[in-house]
């Protein structure tokens, strides 16, 4: 008979490693690393359609260097637009009175071929002027030819 010793219970002796199988942590390894590649591939899309994006967008800027109230019926307001060459602006330009009405609203288009544009645009106004403003400029849509 044997005798059996009173204490902790013995363990199941160790499988040698790899004999039957990969693991559960192996099978969790393989998982982790699919979802880091499918992560890494989205964000490596992302990145690229966001540079592709920046560089082929032509991107238009403008400010008004002076204005000039020449009477009460016109404004001229002196432009300075950057954009590509060969690109076509349309910038919108507005005048307010006093109480900050608008007298005046005009969209200028400018298709000169240079990077630099400087034009002065006289505003005609339904009212005295008092200031020379730019709303906003935009690369014009393609049109047909």
């Amino acid at each position: 008979m044997t005798a059996v010793q009173a204490g902790a219970p013995q363990s199941p002796p160790e499988l040698p490693e790899g004999r039957y199988g990969p693991g559960p942590d192996a099978r969790a390894d393989r998982r982790l690393r699919i979802a880091g590649i499918a992560v890494g591939a989205v964000a490596l899309a992302v990145i690229g359609w966001f540079g592709y994006s920046s560089l082929t967008t032509s991107k238009v800027s403008a400010q008004v260097v002076a204005f000039d109230v020449v009477s009460d019926q016109q404004v001229q307001i002196h432009l300075e637009v950057h954009k590509k060459p060969g690109d076509v602006a349309v910038c919108t330009v507005r005048s307010v009175d006093s109480d900050h009405n608008e007298v005046g609203r005009k969209d200028v288009r400018l298709s000169e071929h240079g990077r630099q544009v400087d034009t002065v645009v006289a505003l005609r106004t339904t009212a005295r002027g008092e200031t020379g403003e730019l709303v906003g400029c935009q690369k014009a849509p393609h049109t047909a030819r």
